[in-house]
């Protein structure tokens, strides 16, 4: 659990350290395209160039652990974030329960049109990473957006319903609300609580 528990050292995502707009603004405005609202701090609209799957920052470190292809990924506060194509996150509640996850309990949120997130330190800013800021752990590149992880096309045939392997989509998506559960189970036992109450001590 270092992983984990070195992602955790980052405060909530809406601490007075998040820098001012201008400071990262004309780089995502800029570079990326991405829209940015005004902050302090500053916020990328999500719904046009990316959707967001949000999940706790534990059961993400766990997910990036595993073989598994993804867009760019931030962490902010206790929470991470999966950038995933636009459109994806109207898809998150009919793909959980396609997946047999309906109804269960995974605090695993798909953010999309007309939300915000705190946008993270540009990567290689040469201001580098205020304490408290959201930060990237994989950063999102120019033109990113046509690799993010989305449900197939028309025709493509993808997922277990046509007999093959399932799109990039389905395939995060399962593997993030297997990692949700695993984590709330795992706080759940009595070692977990006991474990939860002592105060994190790192290195």
């Amino acid at each position: 659990m270092a992983v984990t528990a070195a992602f955790l050292r980052v405060a909530p995502e809406d601490s007075p350290a998040d820098p001012p707009r201008g400071a990262y603004a004309s780089w995502y405005e800029g570079v990326l395209g991405w829209p940015v609202v005004a902050g302090p701090p500053a916020r990328l609209v999500t719904g046009v160039r990316f959707d967001v799957l949000e999940l706790p920052a534990g059961a993400g470190a766990e997910l990036l652990r595993r073989p598994l292809a993804t867009g760019p990924v931030a962490l902010a506060g206790s929470r991470m974030r999966f950038l995933v194509a636009p459109g994806s996150a109207d898809e998150l509640e009919g793909l959980l329960d396609w997946l047999e996850w309906g109804g269960v309990a995974l605090d695993l949120v798909g953010l999309g049109g007309g939300r915000r997130i705190t946008a993270p330190v540009p990567p290689g800013h040469p201001g580098g990473s205020p304490r408290g800021a959201a930060v990237w752990l994989r950063p999102p590149e120019q033109g990113c957006e046509a690799l993010l992880p989305s449900l197939p096309g028309p025709g493509q045939g993808a997922g277990p319903r046509h007999g093959g392997a399932g799109p990039d989509l389905v395939r995060l998506v399962a593997a993030a609300a297997t990692e949700c559960h695993r984590a709330r189970l795992w706080r759940r036992t009595p070692l977990a609580r006991e474990a939860a109450d002592q105060p994190l001590a790192f290195s």
